[in-house]
């Protein structure tokens, strides 16, 4: 499974982003894909997750009622909509697939990992 996303950019505070990742490969094993976030001098942090069979998401607190994920499934690409971003959204953004049934929320349980894209919000 081959993951690329893109995106990212530089935004005002209370501004939108729309990032996208693309999914390649064997995707047929993918049962969720989701997406992190890694700031400078902190760790990888679980931001959201969608299930592609059925839809079902999940998110971090920080974002709740701020992000929203989709997946186009035909199209094996998900997507991030961020609105009302604030300075401390400013990170590396991941898309990454796992392969189990299980929703895990911990990085290290997700096996497959897109390059990462920029979010900059400035205040």
């Amino acid at each position: 499974v081959q993951l690329q996303a893109c995106g990212g950019g530089l935004v005002q505070a209370g501004g939108s982003l729309r990032l996208s990742c693309g999914a390649s490969g064997r995707t047929f094993m993918i049962y969720h894909m989701g997406w992190f976030r890694q700031a400078p001098g902190k760790e990888r942090e679980f931001i959201s997750a969608i299930t592609l069979s059925g839809g079902s998401t999940v998110y971090a607190d920080s974002v709740k009622g701020r992000f929203t994920i989709s997946a186009d499934n035909p199209m094996n690409t998900i997507y991030l909509q961020m609105n009302s971003l604030k300075p401390e959204d400013t990170a590396v953004y991941y898309c990454a697939a796992r392969t189990s049934r299980l929703m895990i929320t911990a990085p290290r349980q997700w096996g497959y990992w897109g390059s990462g894209t920029q979010v900059t919000v400035s205040s």
